[in-house]
């Protein structure tokens, strides 16, 4: 499907200044303007769900069980993955429902563990938003361009404890979203920079080895997508990337040797700078010199440190208003003998804030503990949401675990 260059921007691609006259209209004037002030970041790709497993778990997957799509959510869990190696590979059509056919997005991952308690990974995370045709000021066709954003990932975990263990990625992420194209003067180019993530994970159990019934708990949290501002051409205009930080559980049931029920529950904030309340007469908003006049909140164009750190309590609307920014996913996921799941889950964005809401439900089939297929399907609560039609599959091979050597043995007894 062929797009002009403004409609792209409509579809939220490309990021957003941080005030403008909408958003500050009503600072001084009474009005609620907290539906305007919702965080703006640029690649918002970065925390696309990529899987078809916690996208069927209301987006839920900080401390779920390992596979190979642990690099995205918690690479510390890796460590603790049954499996010696694994590769996924998983595909998104986006915004099927407001006909768009040519945008998707696609995950490809892949880890493998070099000692007991030592894990590298791999992942390629491509967002592909199709073609733009650019025209000229009169409307003459001004050629075409394929936009399209991707982050390549390398990861490391390691256990630290033998129920703890920590992870780090490095990422470098592109986003060309128009080539080099020129629009009112500015000359567009593509944006990059580079970024880390930082995770830690938790997990214990206790199980009856004759009857297979018992309990499994995990905690796990990351900040994902520490890194430098980005822009498109401007030479002061910059924008920060989706600094986010998840905190998560989950609790596993096992019933019997057949049966399992795992329950998860993530919480997510986005760790950017909210947009202020500028001071404004009869709708013009006022400045200082150069800059304008904040009434409530804090400066957004902060240092990136500050910035994260700072949004925790930048938000004009105080302490009430940060709480509004944590967004909520929680699901359930049944498996019979580790070959068959079935999963419910709920996403919760609050409305001032995004108003995302949906429900979610997915299977999962593995043959042969090697093999497996994972598919998940979105119901939004709100209709005419452009996220309806969503679903996402996921293809997973993991390498049957290797027989433990001595020194492996030894390098964990050491841990305990």
């Amino acid at each position: 499907m062929i797009r002009t260059l403004s409609s792209i921007c409509l579809l939220g691609c490309l990021s957003l200044p941080f005030f403008s006259n909408a958003q500050v209209g009503g600072g001084l004037l009474g009005q609620d303007t907290t539906a305007y002030r919702i965080p703006q970041t640029a690649v918002p790709f970065l925390t696309f769900t990529p899987d078809a497993r916690s996208a069927g778990l209301g987006e839920a997957g900080v401390a779920l069980s390992a596979d190979a799509n642990a690099i995205f959510w918690n690479p510390a869990k890796l460590v603790f993955a049954p499996k010696d190696q694994g590769v996924a590979l998983s595909y998104t059509p986006w915004l099927r429902s407001i006909g768009v056919d040519d945008m998707f997005f696609t995950y490809l991952s892949g880890y493998k563990k070099v000692s007991k308690n030592d894990v590298i990974g791999l992942s390629l995370l491509y967002f592909d938003m199709g073609t733009i045709d650019f025209t000229t000021i009169l409307g003459q066709p001004a050629g075409s361009f394929n936009s399209r954003e991707y982050a390549v990932t390398a990861s490391y975990s390691r256990r630290l404890f033998q129920n703890f263990s920590m992870g780090v990625n490095l990422k470098y992420l592109n986003s060309n979203l128009a080539g080099n194209y020129s629009v009112n003067g500015m000359s567009l180019r593509p944006a990059s920079t580079a970024a880390v993530d930082i995770s830690a994970f938790y997990q214990n159990e206790v199980r009856d080895d004759i009857t297979g019934k018992g309990l499994k708990w995990a905690f796990g949290g990351i900040i994902s997508n520490i890194g430098g501002k980005v822009n498109y051409g401007s030479t002061t205009d910059r924008s920060p990337i989706p600094t986010n930080l998840k905190l998560g559980t989950a609790l596993t049931l096992y019933t019997d040797k057949f049966n399992q029920f795992n329950f998860a529950f993530d919480l997510n904030k986005l760790m950017v700078p909210t947009p202020p309340v500028y001071q404004t007469v009869n709708g013009v908003v006022q400045y200082q010199g150069n800059n304008p006049i904040i009434a409530q909140g804090k400066d957004p164009n902060r240092p990136t440190l500050s910035s994260i750190f700072g949004s925790f309590s930048d938000a004009p609307g105080g302490f009430s208003e940060e709480l509004k920014e944590i967004n909520i996913a929680t699901g359930i996921e049944y498996w019979y003998n580790e070959q068959f799941a079935a999963r419910l889950g709920y996403y919760h964005e609050p409305r001032v804030k995004g108003d995302r809401k949906f429900f979610t439900t997915g299977l999962g089939i593995r043959l042969q503990q090697q093999y497996g297929i994972d598919f998940a399907y979105m119901i939004p609560v709100t209709q005419g949401s452009p996220l309806a039609q969503t679903f996402r599959i996921s293809l997973i091979i993991d390498v049957n675990k290797k027989a433990r050597s001595a020194e492996d043995i030894e390098e964990s007894e050491d841990l305990r």
